[in-house]
């Protein structure tokens, strides 16, 4: 009985068309999945057309180069990070509403600390696409376009803004304090997260990730 050669695992089957705008989702799906594996390093045009199963040469007819791909995998990243944020919200003021306190100033609070509770989130459970969704070129600045934004068509940073003015349209933060608290908040939040995913505080819970950014997200509001 002769001994056999295991066979190498063979290529992805090359698909030859693709309808409307289709490659170009199926490029960005497989650039996401190497972005989550290992953040924006691991994305390559060779990897990402061979899981795609289309030859390399098909990517440059959606991204002119790597640089490209990755611009745009880090866009459709941070949506998902507006996605997590707005997932947060809708519980966070359905348990409000449940809770019988259902007031503007109740709601205002809560869909502000759910701002910051999803965006921690989605770095502890999603470390490689936050890194992804970050990763901003030298030239080019925040980008606030809808490839950016989740299902309401705001970006994180939109989110933000909008739970910071619904903090001062329900008396909770004087406008005069509102111009710049943005940047206030952001800082902090993401500070925290970088802590957390790539810093000192590697290793720690998501029970105490969520309780980290609790008492983060209170002296914010506090401190507003």
């Amino acid at each position: 009985m002769s001994a056999t050669t295991p066979s190498a695992e063979p290529p992805p089957r090359k698909r030859s068309t693709y309808r409307h705008g289709n490659l170009r989702n199926a490029l960005l799906d497989a650039a996401l999945e190497l972005a989550r594996e290992g953040g924006p390093d691991a994305v390559s045009l060779r990897e990402v057309t061979r899981r795609a199963g289309v030859s390399p040469n098909a990517a440059y007819r959606h991204f002119a180069d790597r640089a490209a791909l990755v611009h745009g995998v880090s866009q459709a990243a941070m949506a998902r990070v507006a996605l997590t944020m707005e997932d947060e919200i809708a519980r966070a003021t359905a348990d409000v509403a449940h809770a019988g306190d259902a007031d503007g100033p109740a709601v205002a609070r809560a869909r502000f600390r759910a701002v910051g509770t999803g965006y921690i989130r989605f770095a502890v459970t999603e470390p490689g696409l936050f890194r992804t969704a970050f990763h901003v070129p030298a030239d080019m600045a925040y980008a606030t376009d809808t490839t950016a934004a989740g299902e309401g068509g705001l970006t994180p940073f939109e989110l933000l803004g909008a739970a910071l003015d619904g903090l001062v349209a329900t008396g909770l933060l004087p406008a005069e304090r509102r111009p710049g608290a943005e940047f206030l908040a952001w800082s902090a939040v993401h500070g925290l997260a970088v802590l957390m995913i790539d810093g000192p505080l590697r290793g720690v819970t998501e029970a105490q990730a969520h309780d980290a950014g609790q008492d983060l997200i209170g002296m914010i509001e506090r401190g507003l």
